[in-house]
């Protein structure tokens, strides 16, 4: 058996041999590999430009060929559409080098990579899928321009990542207030509430705190907590003093969530 084995392993090795042999590029210098990857990246030959970086980085691991090869396959995998990769390949690359001058582009792509411009778009969703969609790639699209903002502020990138994340927090605060409607039609008046406040907390320059607190207040009042309901709509009247939550209400929140489908 041991004998079989053995075979079994040189007849592995010789076909890899063999795989190194057919490889036209086993004798490619790290320039030349990078002027061919380049030249598939430009052409939209994503796949093929993405085996180039990575043979060039494991080939030549040392060297500003290879490490602009890792900003390049940041790009590679954006363009593929697998923000895990680009995530992955961005925190690699700031981990292994923080002192790159162009580190900050890891940052801006690893933040363009989770980046979704449909979030503002949440009315074509159905609202329960709305209250149940993942947030964690809009965070972490928002940490990573936050901290190219934070530790680049004179990036050429940073003026567009300022504008995004501005995108992002009323994004994410739309989302709260979405969700903060759903409990309230619902009936469940706490969790609408504590949503409603969590845009209070967590983006206080959206464009939504208006409404959270007309929710807060609204929510506070059905659960028969009338100071928690007064106070609140004291803060609305001072910071809205011509609301139109006043005059208006808000139809939305009367809708029976039944109809929450229709």
């Amino acid at each position: 058996m041991p004998i079989v084995f053995g075979l079994l392993g040189i007849l592995a090795a010789g076909c890899s041999a063999l795989k190194e042999n057919d490889d036209p590029t086993r004798n490619w210098s790290a320039a030349k590999l990078h002027t061919e990857a380049r030249k598939e990246l430009k052409d939209g030959n994503y796949d093929q430009a993405s085996k180039l970086y990575e043979k060039l980085q494991s080939r030549y691991p040392y060297g500003m060929d290879s490490q602009q090869a890792a900003l390049e396959q940041i790009y590679v995998y954006y363009k593929q559409h697998d923000a895990t990769s680009a995530t992955s390949e961005a925190d690699r690359f700031i981990k292994a080098h923080p002192n790159n001058p162009a580190v900050d582009y890891a940052y801006y792509m690893k933040g363009l990579a989770n980046f979704s411009d449909d979030l503002g778009l949440f009315g074509i969703y159905n609202e329960s899928d709305i209250v149940q969609k993942d947030s964690k790639p809009t965070q972490q699209s928002f940490e990573a321009f936050r901290d190219l903002v934070n530790h680049f502020p004179n990036s050429r990138y940073t003026p567009d990542a300022i504008m995004r994340m501005n995108y992002l927090v009323n994004s994410m605060a739309e989302k709260d207030i979405i969700t903060a409607r759903y409990y309230y039609r619902r009936q469940a008046y706490l969790a609408a509430a504590n949503r409603a406040q969590e845009v209070l907390k967590e983006y206080p320059r959206s464009h939504y705190v208006e409404e959270a607190l007309f929710i807060m207040q609204k929510s506070y009042g059905r659960m028969g907590l009338s100071n928690l309901q007064q106070d609140t709509l004291a803060v609305l009247n001072k910071n809205y003093p011509n609301s139109k939550f006043f005059t208006n209400g808000d139809p939305s929140l009367e809708k029976p969530w039944w109809r929450l489908f229709w």
